[in-house]
């Protein structure tokens, strides 16, 4: 518990609940906030889907090439 800057177990351990915590709300507050950000952009797009465009997830070959990892 040294490592974390915290002088006993008790101590580290109430500091990583407090921030699971914390990180929790923020992931939350960050996944409404794209949603919302997603359902105006749709309303104002007309559906959210436009012609000609691809949209999509790379493949896993394109992903490689692009990141260098070769293996």
């Amino acid at each position: 518990m040294a490592r974390m800057g915290h002088d006993s177990t008790q101590a580290a351990l109430i500091y990583q609940h407090a921030t699971t915590e914390a990180d929790r709300a923020i992931a939350r507050a960050l996944h409404d906030a794209v949603r919302a950000d997603q359902k105006k952009a749709k309303k104002t797009t007309g559906g959210g889907k436009e012609k000609g465009g691809k949209k999509g997830k790379k493949r896993s070959a394109d992903r490689d090439e692009a990141s260098g990892d070769q293996g």
